[in-house]
């Protein structure tokens, strides 16, 4: 299952996955892009590990990295709550 967490002013959206048994959470991030459809990326926590990047540029990638970085322990966190809304009892 994956979880919103973020969207950005230019229609970028973060979501996570629940936390996995070995503890890890995947983060997926999404652009829309009026030429190639989408760009997308995975950044696996806590290794910060990026895979199957499609369509953003290294600094792309060095941008997203510094801001889930930022955000990485709420993101860990919701991720053993079912998201932010069940952690937030929205």
């Amino acid at each position: 299952m994956m979880y919103p967490f973020m969207t950005l002013p230019d229609d970028t959206t973060i979501t996570h996955s629940e936390m996995q048994p070995d503890g890890s959470v995947r983060v997926y991030v999404e652009t829309p892009d009026e030429k190639d459809g989408f760009h997308n990326a995975w950044c696996i926590l806590p290794q910060y590990r990026w895979e199957n990047v499609h369509g953003y540029s290294d600094p792309e990638i060095a941008e997203y990295q510094d801001l889930i970085g930022s955000v990485a322990h709420l993101i860990i966190e919701f991720s053993k709550e079912g998201g932010f809304a069940n952690a937030a009892n929205f």
